[in-house]
């Protein structure tokens, strides 16, 4: 009992990290079960374990659709209890909640389009890719960008905290962490894609192929929430390569189409469209193992 004394008392003196007597927040567990099934309803077969006929797949997906959408109303309401868009009156928030729901429904086959770009950008542009099956079953990146054009319709709503449980769930999965508003065109690739990071803001064109690493950051985060809404991360035009390693920064950076940034580069300033970014003077030392038998020799690359 003493324990449980002393961890009330903390409930009570440590509040701000208590959620207790609020508002309920939508479920986590909920909304990555969600997510899962947004990724069956935009790849279907690839994401059942059972493989659905044809002959009865347009009503399994009826069902399963109905399924997702009351799910996803209900967490949308919560959300809206605990955060809702300024002006919105409280009686409105369950039709508000059932109209973001629809209209994200409504969108999935335009979000389709767009990541069947993705998947024809990913196997063009990677040699090792076997098929688009493989693309799809296999890449990481596939699941980061799936989930991330989903939770973007609902960042663009103003639905607080369920976006972002969205990409952080899919962040866990395939260590690539891309923000719900970050804004995305078509034909859009990143290989290996562990340790790539998308802030807020970015904007990124189409035709734009990034890899491993990458990051495209803020200028600085001193200012703290008074830069909330502010664009503070870099915009990429069409047909930019970004190798790994390298970090972009600052909201008004732009990368001109057609550019190619090179690994390891830190950016801070625009460049023009067409534009060779390198690092240059960089030495590589290479020496030789210690053995008594000889001497030891270094040179310089």
């Amino acid at each position: 009992m003493r324990l449980i004394d002393q961890l009330m008392a903390s409930y009570e003196k440590v509040g701000g990290i208590n959620h207790l007597d609020g508002k309920n927040l939508p479920s986590k567990e909920t909304v990555t079960a969600l997510a899962v099934d947004f990724l069956r309803l935009l790849f279907p077969g690839f994401f059942e374990e059972v493989l659905s006929h044809s002959s009865i797949f347009k009503a399994h997906t009826a069902v399963f659709l109905d399924s997702v959408s009351r799910r996803l109303e209900e967490e949308v309401f919560k959300s809206l209890e605990y955060h809702a868009p300024d002006g919105l009156k409280t009686k409105d928030r369950r039709p508000y909640a059932k109209e973001v729901v629809n209209d994200l429904i409504a969108s999935l086959p335009e979000i389709r389009e767009l990541l069947a770009t993705d998947i024809e950008a990913a196997y063009n542009g990677d040699p090792a890719a076997l098929s688009k099956e493989e693309v799809i079953v296999a890449y990481p990146f596939v699941e980061a960008i799936g989930i991330q054009r989903v939770a973007h319709r609902l960042y663009r709503k103003q639905i607080a905290l369920i976006p972002r449980i969205m990409t952080e769930w899919a962040h866990s999965r395939t260590g690539m962490d891309i923000h719900p508003g970050a804004r995305i065109g078509t034909h859009f690739f990143v290989d290996h894609c562990t340790g790539t990071v998308i802030g807020e803001t970015s904007v990124i064109g189409n035709h734009v192929k990034m890899y491993q690493g990458v990051a495209l950051i803020a200028r600085s985060l001193a200012g703290g929430q008074s830069l909330r809404g502010v664009k503070r991360h870099p915009t990429i035009e069409d047909n930019v390569t970004i190798y790994a390693g390298a970090t972009i920064m600052g909201g008004d950076t732009v990368v001109g189409a057609g550019s190619t940034i090179g690994a390891n580069v830190f950016l801070s300033h625009s460049v023009p469209p067409r534009s060779l970014v390198v690092c240059e003077d960089v030495k590589v030392k290479v020496m030789s193992k210690p053995d008594k038998n000889k001497p030891a020799t270094d040179f310089e690359i």
